[in-house]
């Protein structure tokens, strides 16, 4: 644990080596650090870190104490040609080498499932574009410590795609990419309330979890 906090407080300060603070103060306030859950919150390509559910997703996270790792990105040709190259190598960019307890994404962000499944980390997969082979792949294969949520007037929503998945598959009536009924704002923000709900207990779990960094000290 000692170890890992003096890489968390040399990350901090930019320091690539050699001593850090040794104040009671410093070695509690690296301790709670540590112990914070770290959730990647993903954005789709349109769909940003200010759009609600990412929004919300991020002050769920910040409200049960955890930390938030929310890059941006800007898609272009190369991304769209690449998705899950596009959004691996953003990912590793933001995380500098931590790891994630949690990962919550939106569409584009959904190519992040590979990854996900790869490295072990759970996931709220939103609207995932099924359409892509290598994201319903990593659906298919992933486990129930997965949930993926999408609309049934999503053409993107393909659970066809993946048969006999562990992953907990919602689908929301009548909700489009977006998450919302179209003409509709009562319902759409509704729905979305109970979207935020799955992402609420998701998050409540790797809270009482603790973090990684914790739990492999």
């Amino acid at each position: 644990m000692v170890a890992r906090c003096a890489d968390i407080v040399r990350s901090r300060l930019g320091v690539a080596r050699g001593p850090v603070p040794t104040r009671a103060g410093a070695t509690v306030a690296c301790m709670a650090a540590v112990d914070r859950p770290l959730v990647l919150v993903l954005p789709g390509a349109g769909y940003g870190q200010q759009a609600p559910l990412l929004w919300w997703a991020r002050t769920i996270v910040e409200e049960h104490g955890g930390e938030v790792v929310a890059p941006a990105w800007t898609v272009d040709e190369a991304a769209r040609a690449d998705p899950v190259g596009f959004v691996e190598r953003a990912v590793e960019q933001a995380l500098a080498g931590r790891r994630a307890d949690l990962v919550v994404a939106k569409s584009l962000g959904c190519a992040a499932l590979p990854w996900a499944v790869r490295e072990g980390v759970p996931g709220v997969w939103l609207t995932p574009v099924l359409l892509w082979e290598p994201v319903a792949e990593a659906l298919a294969a992933a486990g129930s410590e997965h949930v993926a949520v999408g609309g049934s007037a999503d053409p993107a929503w393909r659970t066809e795609r993946v048969p006999g998945t562990a992953a907990r598959l919602q689908t929301v009536d009548g909700a489009d990419h977006a998450l919302q009924v179209a003409g509709d704002w009562r319902t759409s923000v509704r729905l979305q309330s109970d979207v935020l709900a799955v992402v609420d207990r998701a998050v409540s779990g790797v809270v009482g979890r603790g973090s990684t960094a914790t739990r492999e000290s």
